[in-house]
């Protein structure tokens, strides 16, 4: 299947998901989501796949074992490349991308701080952020409320070092192009400015 464009009906499903979270709702639009979701994110994420690598499809089912909420059901349709460390939602608000690192084991977080503060590794990180500020993408993710014991308080990359986690997003909503093929270049263009962030991160935290 070619990819051609991320149909209204994907957002209308989430929205009435949203309203009716239940097996009952779920079993009756099956259909709808599989057509207008899972179809054409799959043909998507086939043709992202050459330029971002191997994508994990998320499921559409929530793990209730030990939430508060028992609803059944996610109510956004998720897609993460994790070579590129890239990241792409569908739901009710329409499209949302982003990059980088949402959780970060201890062993992570250690190299990220050390990173961060070597003279070398940290300013690299600085240049990276402020190429995300020029395209208007803000730095995200889990932070302390106070940089880290072993650190200077006033360190020059105070608050790059009150992170334990980091990533960058961009909330695109149901622009025109989002039902046309076009989608795909206009994702593309928006990763591509992401991708100083993950790169970084890839470089200089990696994987556990």
């Amino acid at each position: 299947m070619t990819f051609a464009g991320i149909p209204i009906a994907a957002l209308d499903f989430y929205e009435d998901l949203e309203v009716d979270n239940s097996k009952a709702f779920w079993t009756a639009h099956k259909a709808v989501y599989d057509e207008s979701v899972k179809a054409p994110l799959e043909a998507l994420a086939l043709e992202l796949e050459k330029q971002f690598g191997a994508y994990k499809f998320f499921r559409p089912y929530r793990d209730v074992r030990f939430a508060k909420d028992k609803t059944p059901y996610k109510t956004h349709q998720g897609i993460w490349f994790g070579e590129s460390s890239v990241y792409l939602q569908v739901s009710a608000a329409g499209l949302f991308l982003a990059a980088g690192y949402w959780h970060m084991s201890s062993e992570q977080v250690a190299r990220y701080r050390r990173s961060v503060a070597d003279d070398v590794a940290g300013p690299l990180l600085e240049r990276a952020v402020a190429a995300l500020a020029r395209k208007k993408l803000p730095i995200g993710g889990e932070q302390l409320s106070r940089v880290p014991a072993g650190y200077e308080k006033d360190h020059p990359r105070a608050d790059l070092l009150r992170h334990k986690t980091l990533t960058t997003s961009r909330d695109l909503g149901a622009p025109d192009w989002l039902t046309t093929p076009g989608a795909k270049p206009e994702i593309v263009k928006v990763w591509k400015g992401m991708l100083p962030l993950a790169t970084w991160l890839d470089a200089h935290v990696g994987r556990d």
